[in-house]
């Protein structure tokens, strides 16, 4: 089954409706890079055009698996990776300065055996470095053909329209997509972030629409907390008798039944949930064996009626994220007390 295409917002570029997402491939998932290899190839013959990855990801095993992946097949790929996050020791491998998205984007396009990267996105906002820098180190990676777009991810509202304004006012390269936290567990980004892509035409290639695998059945009342590499690394997020996972795991149950009787899967229910929304362009799956690409798969022809839709709302309304865990950032204005108290200062 082919995956159909649709518009990545207005580049005039088009792209699968699944993006491939390769964080499960190295040392924090399957760090077989061959069978990795496989599963990627598998995904481009499916009709998958669009592959995401980041530098973070197993310290740049994943960008090396898939520049592995994409020798021979790399023009037929809308690649796109991440910077921002700790590489390394060197307190400067880091963050969205200057100094290091010169430096950082080097280090992927070596691994990722590849002269240009289709998205470069900034992974999270830094609070320390003012936009503009940014944005300008990256109008000029444009200009020297290094990347080709602009992209952010798990960016606040007001931070998507700051972006937008500096690329105007400044004579930046545009802000074209964003990659927020979407699925029906996690609709917060209904409330602004979504309907501020629409207005401004971006891309939106939504980072774990089955909730970090919430959404996958494996997680069920009564049962045991099933093994997964993602639990050992953030165990609050997914401890079945953690307090705040129970609102979780009550809505799975109601889904799990919603889905039995629409005849689906939970997870193409899930699926077929994000990409009903007129914003979302692609939302990003990221499997670690081939029997889990091949269940997700189907979902990018799923349609799902308004009564189910309807039913969804009543299980999780419009515009909740059920657990903060699942928000994917948390503004310093709120995490560090110093920013919010007047005596600290």
């Amino acid at each position: 089954m082919t995956v159909p295409l649709r518009p990545f917002g207005r580049t005039g570029v088009k792209v699968s409706a699944l993006a491939l997402g390769t964080m499960m491939f190295g040392s924090r998932g399957n760090s077989d890079h061959d069978d990795s290899v496989r599963i990627i190839h598998h995904a481009l013959d499916a009709g998958i055009n669009l592959i995401d990855t980041a530098d973070v990801y197993s310290q740049g095993e994943s960008e090396t698996i898939v520049g592995k992946a994409l020798l021979g097949r790399r023009d037929d790929v809308f690649l796109a990776t991440k910077f921002h996050g700790q590489i390394g020791t060197d307190p400067n491998q880091f963050g969205n300065s200057r100094r290091w998205v010169v430096r950082a984007v080097e280090h992927s396009l070596r691994r990722l055996q590849t002269d240009h990267i289709d998205l470069y996105q900034v992974h999270r906002p830094e609070d320390d470095t003012d936009f503009d820098e940014t944005l300008g180190a990256l109008s000029d990676l444009v200009h020297q053909g290094k990347i080709r777009y602009i992209g952010t991810s798990t960016f606040e509202p007001s931070a998507i329209v700051e972006g937008q304004w500096i690329a105007d006012r400044r004579g930046r390269e545009r802000v074209v997509a964003e990659q927020p936290p979407y699925s029906i567990l996690a609709r917060g980004v209904e409330r602004e972030v979504l309907p501020i892509a629409r207005r401004y035409g971006l891309a939106v290639i939504p980072w774990s629409p089955l909730a970090g695998g919430w959404l996958t059945g494996k997680f069920r009342a009564g049962g045991a907390q099933p093994p997964s590499s993602r639990a050992g690394r953030q165990p609050g997020r997914y401890e079945i008798d953690a307090p705040e996972n129970a609102t979780k795991l009550a809505a799975v149950e109601a889904l799990a039944e919603l889905a039995e009787q629409s005849g689906l899967s939970l997870i193409h229910l899930a699926l077929g949930f994000v990409l009903e929304h007129p914003a979302v362009t692609a939302p990003i799956i990221g499997p670690r064996t081939l029997e889990q690409l091949e269940g997700q798969l189907g979902a990018a022809r799923v349609r799902l009626s308004a009564d189910i839709l309807d039913e969804i709302d009543k299980i999780v309304p419009p515009g909740v994220t059920l657990s903060a865990r699942d928000q994917g950032y948390h503004p310093p204005a709120l995490t560090d007390p110093t920013r919010r108290r007047r005596s600290a200062t």
